[in-house]
């Protein structure tokens, strides 16, 4: 009886784990697959997928298209929603004292997937300021959100997913070489903070720091035009940068804990 139990909840969890893989394979998708491409891009076999997406289809979580073709369903858009003002409520308050301290745009955000998705942000009161919508994906090879979670990670995984995702260079200053990332993460580890001079938009400083002890790697950070984050100021950010952190990873430590 209790084996039994056993071996109906681990099917469960499996179902769960294949279910959310197929749906991250949409969105990775800009939701809009076949089921022959799930099954390739998954590895699991049609029938399974089939009964997935059928069971998704059936709670909104996935649509048909008149294709015949899948994407992400409506019901998604409630839970971002709900996720993004959750994690942004608690993050403002420790987000907005950032900018009341060092003047810039202060951000978090997480590691999903292959990519960094912004997830809260509370923007400076200069005019010339910068910005960046909630939600929006980012690579993480040229950010400095990006590169401070690579930090993180093993060498044979940031060699595999730079391989998922390439190298591209939006400036002139993007590292693009996969053994010059690695020595700049090597040096990011160092110091405990990453950069991103001017590699994602010309003109633009960003420095940040990974939270600590959160479940999903995540990182917060300031930046603004490089005429006011200079490398001066980057030695006066860091401190504050990382007290924040740092606040912000025990609140996200007691609220998993609870």
């Amino acid at each position: 009886m209790g084996g039994a139990g056993r071996i109906e909840r681990s099917a469960g969890v499996q179902s769960l784990d294949r279910a959310f893989g197929l749906l991250e394979l949409l969105a990775e998708a800009d939701g809009d697959l076949a089921l022959s491409e799930l099954a390739t891009r998954s590895g699991l076999p049609l029938p399974t997928i089939h009964r997935i997406v059928r069971t998704l289809v059936a709670s909104g979580y996935v649509r048909q298209l008149p294709s015949r073709r899948y994407g992400l369903g409506p019901r998604l858009i409630g839970l971002g929603d709900a996720a993004s003002r959750m994690l942004g409520s608690w993050a403002q308050p420790q987000l907005a004292a950032l900018v009341d301290a060092v003047g810039e745009t202060a951000n978090m955000a997480m590691l999903d997937g292959d990519a960094v998705v912004y997830v809260a942000q509370v923007p400076s009161r200069h005019s010339m300021r910068m910005f960046t919508e909630v939600g929006r994906r980012v690579p993480v090879h040229c950010t400095g959100v990006g590169k401070v979670l690579l930090a993180g990670l093993r060498e044979a995984d940031v060699r595999a997913l730079l391989a998922r995702t390439g190298m591209a260079a939006p400036t002139p200053h993007t590292i693009t070489d996969p053994d010059a990332l690695l020595l700049e993460l090597d040096r990011i580890r160092r110091q405990g903070y990453a950069v991103d001079d001017a590699e994602q938009e010309l003109g633009v400083r960003c420095v940040a720091v990974a939270v600590p002890g959160g479940p999903s790697p995540t990182a917060v950070s300031v930046s603004g035009p490089e005429t006011r984050v200079t490398w001066a100021a980057v030695e006066q950010i860091t401190p504050v940068l990382r007290a924040a952190a740092d606040a912000l990873g025990a609140e996200l430590s007691g609220r998993v804990a609870r």
